[in-house]
């Protein structure tokens, strides 16, 4: 969840390593901090807040080096504080440690080693990491790589961490378990990151590091070894993005540039998969696994937040097309609750970092039992592409703000083909509905583009709720995960309480919420459910609730009884989620503007949850 970055050559550490936390503030952005060694000492600056504050506190201090470390925070063990920040130093003052993750045995190894008289300067688990390797090193009067062993083998819970010792200016340590790390390789320089995006201006060279590797950098030199301390060989992997897909590119927030990305992020998804004028669609991980794809007795998808709600969508479109029995689980809850599973299950991990902890483990549990596991990610190289049999891409670019936008239409778009391609290949949908549905999936790019094209109204009406206190988001069928996708929008961008329900379950309860103040958006596209939602729409009207809906272009009915409109072009009930779905986004994002709010970076919140 918190970035990290590393560097060892023969530039200046601290531009680059500065310029990187800026690229991973989306990871965590409570604190920030560097390490640095030169001229043999060992210099460290931390400062609550963003990296700007960092940045501005290190102006005319020493950081003169060609080796250091860096970390922004997304706090677990402490609150966010100085004092809490890392770099965090070891008691004897030679090493400095950044890490990533939680160590859950930590208040058994920090009572030993304050027995033995260590004292501890924050309330970080990694602290006490850092400190317990410095024991072991002192104990067993061996390497500080061998004390990073022997310490990883006693810890238990996730990690990514990045060492360096004041006495070694010439080496960076790094290990991993559960959180990412990918190292950059240059000309007699080594660049070391939670992901691409700091590395790319530099090299398109990298090496993703697997679970429980260690990794000894130095300016002309990657060494890999597992914990039984044999040597592994690198793969090397050319990154595929460029540096104008992390940059702002002329708009004010990255969530912005993403959502009007979309046309171009979906074609991207679509573009080589699905080809019209053949009348097939192009997938080699189904096309190899066709057979225990269409022979599945059920599918399970696992996901968590914004993915989750794409999954729902996906237990629509499988049980529609494929008539295979779907469940979608979370999987926080999935990972716990010893769920029952056969061999031949499938299981469908959808994730846009590919390393999202929850889900990890829950795929090894699954992968034990027998399951076939299909990753959907974003990430190439990630944890969950790796630990999949097969899986497919969503291509849609890195995505900065932490409020998910392309990728959850980049990963409906894969799971739509999903459907279809293992749908024809059972029989279950004609051929007639397969090239229909083909066609309307064709044509979702230009009409994003149309929604896109001027969003005025949108921003009117986010400027006239934006006081809300509470907010309803009301749909139903393929609609409802829409809904609910809209809801968490709001409430992560602008920090307004809002909920998503199935209409039909509003008289269930959330009714009584309903007064003149209180805006209720239905998701309201012509749809088999179109009848229904206009009676639900005319049950908040009685009540004098404020009624915004998402209609379709040509409606006639819903404007009329709606006190606002924002509308999206026909589409099948099918594909329309991909349509639906934009304005909430936009509405979400022009609320939390006209809150005055980081939209960016919203509260509390960070891009890639590695930890539990």
């Amino acid at each position: 969840m918190c970035g990290i970055v590393g560097y060892i050559g023969q530039r200046e550490a601290y531009p680059i390593i500065l310029k990187g936390l800026k690229r991973l503030e989306y990871r965590g952005y409570d604190s920030a901090g560097v390490a640095l060694i030169g001229n043999n000492k060992l210099n460290v600056y931390k400062k609550k807040g963003k990296v700007a504050e960092l940045e501005e506190y290190a102006v005319g201090k020493d950081v003169h080096a060609n080796i250091g470390i860096g970390h922004t925070r997304w706090a677990t063990h402490g609150e966010p504080s100085d004092r809490n920040a890392h770099p965090h130093i070891s008691n004897n003052g030679a090493f400095a440690l950044i890490h990533n993750g939680i160590i859950e045995n930590y208040v058994l190894i920090k009572q030993e080693l304050v027995k033995k008289g260590y004292t501890f300067k924050s309330d970080t688990d990694s602290e006490v990491l850092l400190n317990f390797i410095e024991d072991i090193k002192k104990n067993n009067n061996c390497t500080l790589e061998e004390a990073l062993r022997i310490a990883l083998k006693r810890v238990v819970g996730a990690y990514c961490i990045l060492l360096i010792d004041v006495n070694d200016p010439t080496t960076i340590i790094a290990a991993r378990k559960g959180s990412p790390l990918v190292i950059g390789i240059g000309k007699n320089e080594h660049f070391l990151a939670s992901d691409a995006s700091p590395i790319i201006e530099y090299t398109k060279e990298v090496v993703y590091v697997n679970d429980y590797e260690i990794a000894i950098v130095k300016s002309d030199e990657l060494i890999l070894k597992n914990l039984g301390n044999e040597k592994q060989t690198p793969y090397i992997t050319k990154l595929d993005m460029d540096l104008a897909e992390i940059e702002k590119g002329g708009y004010e927030h990255f969530m912005l540039k993403e959502i009007n990305e979309q046309p171009d992020s979906i074609y991207d998804c679509l573009r080589g998969r699905l080809l019209l004028h053949d009348g097939k669609i192009v997938m080699s991980g189904i096309e190899q696994n066709i057979e225990i794809l269409k022979n599945a007795p059920r599918i399970i998808i696992v996901a968590c937040g914004t993915s989750w709600h794409a999954g729902l969508i996906a237990e629509y479109v499988f049980e529609e097309l494929c008539r295979t029995p779907v469940e979608v689980e979370y999987a926080s809850e999935f990972r716990y609750r010893n769920p029952v599973i056969h061999k031949g299950d499938v299981i469908i991990a959808i994730s846009q970092s590919g390393e999202t902890a929850d889900t990890l483990v829950a795929l090894e549990s699954a992968k034990e039992k027998g399951a076939f596991i299909f990753g959907v990610v974003n990430a190439v190289g990630s944890s969950i592409a790796r630990l999949s049999h097969a899986g497919a891409y969503t291509h849609a670019g890195p995505e900065i703000g932490v409020a998910s936008t392309k990728a959850f239409t980049g990963q409906l778009t894969v799971l739509i083909m999903m459907a279809l391609k293992i749908g024809y290949a059972k029989a279950t949908i004609t051929h007639e509905r397969y090239i229909q549905l083909m066609k309307d999936l064709e044509s979702v790019p230009e009409k994003v583009k149309e929604i896109l094209k001027d969003t005025t109204n949108i921003q009117h009406i986010a400027n006239k709720y934006k006081d809300a206190s509470d907010f309803l988001f009301l749909g139903r069928g393929y609609n409802f995960p829409i809904a609910l996708e809209g809801a968490l929008k709001l409430k992560e961008i602008s920090y307004i309480h809002a909920e998503g329900y199935p209409a039909a379950e509003m008289k269930h309860g959330p009714i009584a919420l309903v007064e003149e103040k209180l805006p209720v958006l239905f998701v309201a596209t012509k749809d088999s459910y179109y009848q229904k939602i206009v009676s639900n729409v005319q049950e908040i009207k009685a009540r004098k609730g404020k009624v915004i809906a998402v209609a379709t272009a040509d409606d006639n009915v819903i404007p009329n009884m709606a006190n606002d409109v924002m509308f999206v072009p026909d589409a099948d009930e099918i594909i329309a989620p991909l349509l639906s779905v934009i304005p909430l986004q936009l509405l979400s994002y022009y609320v939390g503007i006209a809150k005055g709010y980081d939209v960016d970076k919203p509260r509390n919140l960070a891009k890639s949850v590695t930890v539990e």
